[in-house]
């Protein structure tokens, strides 16, 4: 097994696979009936691609690593199906076509490094939606970042890798850092080090809105924590549906 595919594998280990069953869920009860044109932004590895293509969508998967797409292609041909991944940046989605249905899960956009570029990508989107097509996205919320995130500590040992996580205040408002430490054991019983920094931040509710009105979207609905209700005051995760 190459180096990458290792680490990916352990991401894929450590992550709740309940969550893609949860945004499936939710994208099911939000997309517009009798569409099936989807673009997944983000894709990684490619399980929420196969959920979505499971559950009978046209899936095109998008993400910025050519080595995961490597491994989504992989697993999407181990599960006899075929899904076009495309190596690309949200940021530009020009080369594409237009889509009735756009998704960017697991807090992807706050990966943006400021809230221009977060715009950038809600007018990307917006350009390549369908008429009456919907943008579902979902972010970290101020209190997420701001009262849980910071000081959190994660670590997992397992037969052959050990993971640390350890996140932190970031400067700017709303912003953490995650270090990231992955210990795996190689082919010959050696264990391999890489360590990894992911940089988060995001907005309060007034500025996504406002950001999603400039690109274009008119009827935009706010949600908390995968079920269909209004955020609070200490809900961890917001989800939007933008309709064009």
């Amino acid at each position: 097994m190459a180096t990458y595919e290792t680490f990916a594998s352990v991401y894929d280990a450590i992550m709740d696979d309940s969550l893609y069953d949860q945004w499936t869920d939710f994208s099911l009860r939000h997309f517009p009936k009798g569409k099936k044109k989807l673009l997944e932004l983000a894709c990684g590895t490619g399980i929420q691609s196969i959920r979505f293509k499971e559950a009978g969508f046209d899936v095109t998967g998008l993400d910025l690593s050519r080595d995961m797409l490597d491994l989504a292609a992989k697993r999407t041909q181990e599960a006899g199906l075929t899904i076009p991944f495309l190596e690309g940046n949200m940021l530009d989605l020009s080369s594409l076509e237009r889509f009735d249905m756009v998704t960017c899960y697991s807090d992807s956009i706050c990966y943006m490094e400021d809230e221009v570029e977060v715009g950038q990508v809600f007018q990307e989107v917006y350009q390549h939606l369908n008429e009456g097509g919907v943008f579902l996205f979902d972010v970290h919320s101020t209190y997420q970042m701001d009262e849980v995130f910071p000081g959190y500590s994660y670590h997992e040992n397992a037969e052959d890798f050990a993971f640390v996580w350890d996140t932190y205040a970031d400067e700017p408002p709303h912003s953490i850092v995650h270090e990231l430490t992955f210990f795996v054991q190689e082919e010959d019983g050696r264990f391999s080090r890489v360590d990894e920094i992911h940089e988060e931040r995001t907005y309060d509710l007034l500025t996504y809105d406002v950001l999603l009105e400039q690109a274009g979207f008119k009827k935009v609905k706010v949600y908390a924590d995968f079920e269909d209700k209004e955020p609070t005051e200490t809900s961890a995760r917001w989800f939007f549906v933008a309709e064009k």
